[in-house]
């Protein structure tokens, strides 16, 4: 399994920190929010590779970073060639080109790199192995606003996913969709051609509501709780918690 984790945006709402530096570089407490990451998966039997896309700008910061880790598995930074907010490919063509250069032929995770979960990405894994198929990761949001702007599902018995909604306005259930997603090697074909079949490019959801029209999909519940730095008041928040 390689892992797959989309760096390349700009986040401009935690400018000036990251006008010319990388948001998963962050550092949260002694430790930056990818290498937080990076320890829980690295140590997952099934990941041999990790795949890292980066945007022009940031890409010498990686590979900084890269030369002074120690991870097990062997990492490749993947420069995706833009050097603007305006201009970035999205996520879903940051994919694609990973899986492009890299000629992968195996099942991937793919990660948003700027999350700190309190949970191992171990269980997520078992469960793919479990379910056969492709799976998204999920979880129990009350709050209609915040439901309103994030992928939400509705799910059967056994958790395969019956519909996916992309910020909706009366979403179908309280399941709301993380950036975290294992998608089975059987299931590269439909990924490679997704955008040839109008499927969204510039969040990582995008795929997932596609695929979900296309193949099956299980969800797993996470089992804990993740904390998204998407701007100044949640990086604030986050250097107290951890």
């Amino acid at each position: 399994m390689k892992t797959i984790t989309i760096a390349a945006g700009y986040a401009t709402r935690l400018y000036p920190l990251t006008e010319n530096f990388p948001k998963p570089l962050l550092k949260i407490g002694d430790s930056t929010i990818l290498d937080r990451m990076m320890a829980d998966i690295d140590a997952i039997p099934e990941v041999d590779e990790h795949i890292i896309v980066t945007n022009h700008r940031f890409a010498p910061i990686f590979e900084e970073w890269k030369a002074n880790s120690s991870y097990s598995k062997p990492i490749t930074i993947i420069d995706d060639g833009t050097s603007t907010n305006e201009t970035r490919l999205g996520a879903v063509r940051d994919l694609l080109l990973a899986l492009e250069t890299q000629a992968v032929d195996d099942d991937i995770m793919v990660l948003a790199a700027d999350n700190i979960l309190n949970f191992s990405m171990k269980g997520f894994v078992e469960y793919f192995k479990e379910k056969g198929t492709s799976v998204i990761m999920c979880h129990h949001e009350p709050e209609l606003r915040k439901l309103q702007r994030t992928g939400v599902i509705a799910v059967d018995n056994d958790m395969k996913v019956l519909e996916m909604q992309e910020k909706p306005e009366k979403p179908v259930s309280n399941w709301a969709v993380p950036p975290f997603y294992i998608y089975s090697r059987r299931d590269l074909p439909l990924i490679r051609e997704c955008m040839e079949h109008g499927c969204g490019f510039d969040a990582p959801g995008n795929l997932a509501h596609y695929l979900t029209g296309v193949t099956t999909l299980h969800a797993w519940p996470m089992p804990g709780s993740r904390f998204d730095i998407g701007s100044m008041d949640s990086y604030l928040e986050a250097q107290k918690r951890f």
